[in-house]
């Protein structure tokens, strides 16, 4: 279920939950098929819930414009669509038994099942787009093109680049730019000028960024499942947080530093003691704050942006999704 969260000004918060709750509806109807097994898959993320911090960041952008102006939601419904897509797929590369709680669409059904059915949400995807005009396809290809691209780059590692700057453009090609396009085609419905829509996208990207870190951060620094996984669980699978490439090219030649590095390198933690082990000297080290400072780099870099948009309860509640984004992770 979408919960307007408490960082929005309460003056668009109603219009806000009304934007989601039609939201929510345009994405049951988008997923119906002829074929009922089609219906079936397709609805099952749909009706797994999650945060929908895409149609939100839509729904924000959107009301810049006329007090009860009701476009936007086919907008919404589009890249929401587009990123639950996305989590079929990427379920099918990880192997990924789990997704928001329940068995994951290829664990339940199979891998070509849960990879078609991606398919099928792009596509609904893309017919929604159609009907939002010329430069709304444009804009979700040009996204999609960005996700694989990030998805590719993630999929084949740094290559000798920085991997510390590798990881945050993979972060910003695969996470980022949805949020961006958000922002874009809510400022967009709004019918603000180009140099506001320029701004909103600007912080689209920024926040994007911030939102996924503050995530994987959450998954080292939470003691309980607030990041809507148990603790632990990227550095259990060896997945490369920027906390942990921060400790991996930490100059520190400390006793606990080494420990670190040599636990971090040793592959995926699955040995629980081992596990345990790093996860306390990760939440010990400097690199956890730096990761949090870059954290909040970014979400100022956020509120820059938002700062050119028209004064008022919107633009406040930019601001405060800035403010909560740098907080959340401590």
């Amino acid at each position: 279920m979408t919960v307007v969260n408490d960082f929005i000004d309460p003056e668009v918060r109603e219009a806000v939950s009304g934007f989601l709750g039609d939201v929510e509806v345009g994405l049951r109807a988008a997923v119906v098929s002829p074929e009922p097994l089609i219906s079936e898959v397709a609805a099952h993320l749909v009706e797994a819930g999650g945060k929908r911090f895409r149609p939100l960041v839509v729904a924000l952008a959107c009301q810049f414009g006329d007090e009860g102006d009701t476009r936007g939601r086919d907008e919404a419904v589009v890249m929401e669509l587009t990123h639950l897509a996305t989590l079929y797929h990427d379920d099918v590369m990880d192997e990924a038994p789990m997704r928001r709680g329940a068995a994951s669409a290829n664990s339940r059904w199979t891998n070509s099942i849960a990879v078609y059915v991606g398919d099928y949400l792009l596509a609904r995807a893309a017919a929604i787009a159609a009907g939002l005009g010329e430069e709304a396809v444009r804009l979700q290809a040009r996204t999609l093109a960005q996700l694989v691209r990030g998805q590719l780059a993630e999929t084949v590692g740094p290559r000798g680049a920085d991997p510390i700057r590798h990881h945050l453009r993979v972060i910003e090609d695969k996470t980022a730019c949805l949020i961006a396009t958000s922002a874009r085609l809510g400022g967009m419905a709004a019918g603000l000028p180009a140099d506001q829509i320029a701004a909103l996208e600007a912080f689209g990207t920024s926040i994007g960024i911030a939102f996924q870190l503050s995530d994987d951060l959450l998954d080292i620094a939470s003691e309980s499942a607030q990041s809507g996984k148990t603790p632990g669980t990227d550095l259990r699978e060896g997945v490369p947080t920027l906390p942990v490439l921060y400790a991996l090219a930490a100059g520190d030649t400390g006793a606990d530093s080494q420990r670190l590095k040599e636990l971090l390198t040793s592959g995926p933690l699955t040995d629980d003691a081992l596990h345990a082990e790093a996860l306390f000297l990760l939440r010990e080290s400097a690199a956890l704050k730096q990761a949090r400072e870059t954290v909040h780099g970014y979400a100022e870099d956020a509120r820059r942006h938002a700062r050119a948009l028209p004064a008022g309860a919107p633009r406040r509640t930019l601001e405060t999704l800035c403010h909560f984004m740098a907080e959340r992770t401590g």
